[in-house]
């Protein structure tokens, strides 16, 4: 495959990711939707084996290889949940996967990498530094190394996942899709615009980690000197060339959401849905109620990337939620 990844690209990977993952469901949460004033379509990637969108691309990617490719084995630089897409399609296609993470990487992420057959490697403070040392190790060892974003056959993976909401919600106004390396917001841009290029697509990233933001709004790949947020899918300080090319030429707008935004959004989701989201999952939800003016009226999608929190986060979100209700003035 070429880097120029079409719409037949992701049509083609449905028919062999079908074959392994479930289609997800897609709910219309009538609490949700009032506090949006829109209709809220909500993806459920979290149920997933891996618990996240990124497996569709792992399981297309690797199934693809050549023997060659699959005798060597494969490594990958994550945060969680590329590193756990990448082990569980190794494991299903019997290919070694090692996988670099930073020191201090979610540790349910790090124990379910695991528990697919990968390797774990930790190296460097942040999910950059990681990469680094796998494309050296890539190198050293010959392994296949599988980008989290700089793939065509990973994005048109990833973007069975938006060709899924078209199909069940072939009129749907605006999608928004959260941004880390970018190759689901890349896939949902190429689903979308082919099947209506009407509708919509805003990314969304965490303040605190703008790189794809930066870039965007100054027509240039840039970096950051930090990803400081919790969400550690939308944890990167790079902005990859591939990604950048293709929502640079489709995306609509590009929000970015708070801290607090996100948890507040996890904490709607849990309410309204009873879908537990990561940080990155929640990134949408967080961004449509910041654009919920602009959103009234329309149908909606918010996917949930991701459910791979932390118990000891959630339990922070919670607690600090309720101390916020608890100094709250009474009326």
């Amino acid at each position: 495959m070429s880097e120029a990844i079409t719409f037949e690209d992701v049509c083609d990977a449905q028919r062999v990711v079908g074959k392994y993952l479930p289609r997800t469901p897609l709910l219309l949460p009538l609490a949700l939707s009032k506090r949006l004033g829109c209709e809220a379509y909500v993806k459920c990637e979290n149920t997933l084996p891996t618990g996240a969108f990124k497996v569709r691309g792992g399981i297309n990617l690797i199934s693809r290889l050549s023997n060659e490719e699959k005798r060597r084995g494969v490594i990958a630089a994550s945060t969680g949940n590329h590193g756990q897409s990448v082990a569980y399609a190794a494991s299903l296609f019997g290919v070694k996967a090692v996988i670099g993470m930073p020191v201090g990487a979610n540790p349910d992420k790090v124990e379910a990498t695991k528990s697919f057959g990968a390797k774990v490697e930790f190296h460097g403070k942040d999910y950059d530094e990681a990469r680094c040392w796998v494309e050296e190790e890539a190198e050293r060892q010959g392994y296949r190394y599988v980008h989290s974003a700089n793939e065509p056959l990973l994005i048109a993976g990833v973007g069975t996942l938006y060709l899924e909401v078209m199909q069940d919600v072939p009129d749907v106004d605006v999608i928004l899709v959260p941004i880390g390396g970018g190759s689901g917001a890349a896939a949902a841009c190429i689903v979308a615009k082919t099947l209506n290029p009407n509708i919509k697509m805003i990314g969304v990233q965490a303040e605190k980690a703008s790189a794809f933001y930066l870039s965007w709004k100054n027509k240039r790949l840039m970096e950051t000197e930090s990803a400081d947020t919790f969400a550690e899918g939308l944890a990167t300080r790079v902005t990859f060339k591939l990604t950048f090319n293709i929502i640079n030429k489709m995306i609509d707008d590009i929000v970015l959401v708070s801290e607090e935004e996100i948890k507040q959004a996890i904490l709607t989701l849990l309410e309204t849905t009873h879908q537990l989201a990561e940080g990155a999952g929640a990134a949408a939800t967080a961004a449509a109620f910041k654009l919920r003016e602009k959103l009234r009226g329309k149908k909606v999608a918010l996917p949930i990337t991701g459910g791979n929190l932390l118990l000891q986060n959630l339990e922070g979100i919670l607690s600090e939620q309720l101390s916020a209700a608890t100094l709250k003035p009474q009326p």
